[in-house]
């Protein structure tokens, strides 16, 4: 078990490490770039690309959103809790305790661990994690509406083609399949370089209420994960993709969104390295629970 367990770690420290040590070197990283990359064209390839190789029953579609939806009201109203109990501010902290890193980490997490089928449902979990964060992830931190925003991301879009593939049963052609597959590849080691690099780059303040809010953010992840699949009997890899999902630390977006409408960005990347920091920590007793 622990060999399995540092088989899964191993390739997302060193992806990570990768990024860290890059930026820490003094070479020159275009995170902006990078990560428009992997939003707008890498991660909607990986999507598509994914379940036209994998298949994802409707039933599985369903059942995937209904446990995301449990996790996201649960989770939402423990985040509310634990913000009205601290006296912070809701546009600061709410998006940041709400919408863990299940993209850069928790992606190659599912892949690792549960092969394919924990990608798939990953993926699942990702898309419909991408259309909280872009909607009210973004309303909470700007305080104003973005539909425009929400229906133009490529993430989004990427969903709505995944959907109909999933109802249709229509495959890509051979030629299209190929590229997407090729492109959407590039997607998980970016996602996890450019996370290094990020946190090689924040700038950081208030490192004790961000310790504090980070290891909350954590704890209450997995309990709300974990209150979710005891609930509706929840077993196999699709348990283990719930737990790891819902276990995950702050998003790195959660900070790009609070530089953008100055919103205590300083305090959120503290939440933001702080927290990964406690996951790479408590990575192994995550894993070792939901393989065993």
């Amino acid at each position: 078990m622990a060999a399995q367990i540092f088989n899964i770690i191993a390739p997302v420290l060193v992806c990570v490490l990768i990024g860290f040590a890059w930026v820490r070197r003094g070479r020159p990283f275009d995170t902006g770039m990078v990560s428009s990359l992997v939003m707008y064209i890498g991660a909607p390839c990986l999507i598509v690309a994914t379940l036209s190789k994998v298949a994802l029953s409707k039933t599985a579609l369903l059942e995937v959103g209904g446990l995301y939806g449990a996790v996201l009201v649960l989770t939402a109203l423990a985040a509310l809790a634990v913000i009205r109990l601290s006296g912070v501010s809701p546009r600061v902290y709410f998006t940041a305790m709400t919408f863990p890193n299940v993209g850069n980490m928790g992606l190659p997490l599912c892949l690792l661990a549960f092969g394919d089928q924990g990608l798939v449902l990953g993926l699942a979990w990702f898309m419909l994690n991408s259309i909280g964060h872009f909607s009210l992830g973004v309303v909470v931190v700007s305080g104003q509406s973005f539909l425009r925003e929400l229906l133009t991301n490529p993430v989004v879009v990427s969903v709505a083609i995944a959907v109909l593939m999933v109802v249709t049963g229509w495959r890509l052609p051979a030629w299209l399949f190929n590229t997407v597959e090729l492109i959407g590849g590039m997607t998980i080691p970016m996602m996890l370089i450019t996370l290094g690099v990020s946190l090689g780059q924040l700038q950081v303040a208030g490192l004790g209420r961000a310790t504090g809010f980070a290891l909350l953010r954590l704890l209450m992840g997995f309990a709300v994960g974990f209150l979710v699949c005891e609930l509706f009997a929840v077993e196999g890899a699709l348990r283990g993709v719930v737990l790891i999902q819902s276990s995950m630390p702050v998003a790195v977006f959660n900070y790009l969104f609070a530089q953008r409408y100055q919103q205590g960005p300083q305090e959120v990347a503290g939440m933001v390295v702080v927290s990964t920091a406690l996951a790479f920590v408590l990575l192994p007793l995550l894993l070792g629970y939901v393989l065993r």
